[in-house]
């Protein structure tokens, strides 16, 4: 390989360094210890959902390689781990008597992480709703709030004396736009006026359990992570393109930032929806509940979204709510092996508007980039791609922050390659490598480059230029 390219931006005191994974795309082990069935089961099940049927019955066998992983993380350096909790090893049936197996498992990797010096950061939810309660009617009833809430305070209550940064959701558009709407993701549903609903019942879950949370942990700093995205029009758009980007930036960024952030839906989105539905359930009281105070907001960001207006006689339908004649447009090269475009500008633009709207301190919660990895005659895993992606977003963070952004850590998305939902297992997104076979860990050149930047961060001074490797 050439010299890697150096990469010599500081960044503050205190700058927290960390990965993420999240429950099923990393744990396997779905049947074993109590856990019940969770609509990811249901849906990898399903052919044709799912990249080669493949499921999250094993994925990386974290389950049963904890204190391996944990090393890995000690290893590369890490302050800091974001996991995600499975809702259905917590309570198989979504509610009613905990699972005692699965609050151990959480239990005894707290208290790994804890030991090697790593802080524990953890997601309440991210995407494994149980079976059980989809089948009463999952994001669509607005029991979940209640459900969500009683789930919340048990594991609060088990892990609250050692862990005090808590994540309500991760990326509820995902989890209604994109599961309800277009049908990408599990439940797999495909109509606009259910991902508008099941947004509204993430968002009123999320804000009726923050207080429960407060009072179950001493000095928890309570959070939530959304996907915001840089929307932009065609560089020679007129006022049709300009409306476009503004139905879309509404459901994009508007429909989270607006009720949790200031209490109220984005200008036109209710009016944009108006044929779809009354909007009933929205009720008296609601957006208060959504805007509960937080401590910080976490930001995941990969890549800009670029639209425009259908024109006439283009069908311009489209599957989000209120999104009728916005045409999304071919990404602009660089494009990562996902076909996602890299622009380190729109990362930053991102941060700042999260911090905008927000009026908080951020985390960058997930940031990072898949390629076609494989394991080199050498033992090694060489990304030359993913350590430049790093370099560049990195950079942008630190430009953010350079901007007056107050931006407390960065997770690089992923710790290890993984179950990359609908995709399955052929897009590899992490700093190890996984032979899913043998389940052999390898440190990629990018985790090698991450723990460097993490090092000289530590020693307080910027990173040295790379080896020759």
């Amino acid at each position: 390989m050439s010299v890697m390219e150096t990469f010599d931006r500081t960044f503050p005191d205190g700058f927290l360094w960390g990965a993420a994974t999240a429950s099923y795309q990393i744990e396997g082990a779905t049947t074993e210890d109590g856990r019940g069935r969770s609509i990811w089961d249901t849906f990898s099940a399903v052919p044709g959902k799912v990249a080669g049927g493949d499921t999250g019955e094993v994925a990386c066998d974290h389950y049963h390689r904890v204190p391996e992983d944990v090393a890995l993380m000690r290893d590369l350096g890490l302050d800091a781990y974001r996991f995600s909790i499975a809702w259905p090893r917590i309570l198989p049936d979504g509610t009613g008597t905990p699972n005692p197996a699965g609050l151990a498992f959480y239990d005894r990797l707290v208290d790994e992480l804890r030991g090697a010096g790593i802080r524990p950061v953890v997601t309440l939810y991210h995407w494994d709703l149980p079976q059980a309660l989809d089948d009463r009617g999952g994001w669509l009833s607005r029991d979940v709030a209640g459900w969500f809430t009683d789930y919340a305070a048990v594991v609060v209550d088990a892990l609250g004396d050692r862990v005090t940064h808590w994540t309500t959701l991760n990326e509820p558009w995902c989890s209604s736009v994109l599961s309800y709407s277009i049908g990408a993701h599990a439940p797999g549903h495909e109509d606009p006026l259910e991902g508008l609903v099941a947004a509204h019942h993430l968002m009123l879950a999320h804000g009726t359990a923050v207080p429960v949370i407060r009072d179950r942990c001493a000095g928890a700093e309570v959070s939530i992570t959304l996907n915001p995205t840089q929307v932009w029009g065609p560089d020679d758009g007129d006022e049709l393109d300009a409306d476009a980007v503004r139905r879309a930036d509404n459901v994009f960024n508007g429909l989270f930032f607006g009720p949790i952030f200031h209490g109220a839906y984005p200008d036109g989105m209710l009016d944009d929806t108006a044929h779809l539905t009354d909007h009933a359930f929205i009720r008296d009281g609601d957006l208060a509940t959504i805007s509960a105070p937080l401590d910080t907001l976490g930001v995941n960001n990969y890549f800009p979204t670029r639209v425009r207006a259908a024109r006439d006689g283009e069908d311009g339908r489209n599957p989000m709510p209120g999104c009728d004649g916005v045409v999304e447009t071919a990404p602009r090269p660089p494009l990562t092996a996902m076909g996602w475009e890299q622009s380190p500008e729109s990362h930053r633009l991102i941060l700042e508007r999260s911090a905008r709207e927000s009026g908080l301190p951020l985390y960058i919660t997930e940031n990072g980039s898949a390629w076609d990895d494989t394991v080199s005659d050498d033992g090694r895993v060489h990304d030359p791609e993913r350590v430049a992606y790093l370099h560049d977003h990195l950079g942008a963070v630190a430009d953010a922050i350079d901007h007056g952004v107050d931006v407390r850590g960065y997770f690089a998305w992923s710790l290890l390659d993984n179950f990359e939902w609908a995709y399955g297992y052929g897009k590899r997104f992490g700093i190890v490598h996984v032979d899913y076979d043998t389940q052999v860990r390898t440190v990629k050149d990018s985790g090698l480059e991450y723990a460097r930047i993490i090092a000289a961060h530590r020693a307080g001074r910027a990173p040295e230029p790379a080896a020759r490797s």
